[in-house]
Order: C-alpha cells, then sequence, then structure tokens
C-alpha cells in the first residue's frame, strides 16, 4: 500500500518481474499481471485478512503508520 494512493482501496502484489494490484473490496486483480499459481495465493491471503487491509487502508490515508499483517503460511 502506498500513503495517499487512488480509490478503489487495493495494495499492490509484487513477484519477481510481476506486479499486480488488487481490489481489496472484490478479491480481484485490477490491474496488471501475476501468475495464476501466485495470484491464487495472494487472493486466498487477502481474503484471510480482508479486514486488516481494509484498516490499514483506512491508516494510510489518514497518513498513520500501516501494521504488519501475517504472511500466509
Amino acid at each position: 500500500m502506498f500513503y495517499r494512493d487512488h480509490n478503489p482501496p487495493h495494495f499492490h502484489a509484487v513477484y519477481a518481474e510481476y506486479e499486480g494490484l488488487i481490489d481489496i473490496n472484490k478479491l480481484e486483480l485490477l490491474w496488471g499481471g501475476l501468475p495464476p499459481r501466485v495470484l491464487g495465493l495472494v487472493i486466498e491471503w487477502a481474503a484471510l485478512h480482508q479486514d486488516e487491509l481494509i484498516e490499514n487502508w483506512e491508516r494510510a490515508k489518514r497518513q498513520e503508520p500501516i501494521k504488519p499483517i501475517a504472511p500466509l503460511v
């Protein structure tokens, strides 16, 4: 996530030379491209942490520190 980023609420996922923007509310790829397996893992992780992602989006809009979110295990 980036401070003062544009709507809709989203986060950036980077894997090797690939990058994608993931919509937090719809849990879908907004832009870019990730290998199918990676995209599946990212969406799975986002679904588990959707509330935390929304909270961090709001924190970023207020210029507050973003809280760490646990990885997918």
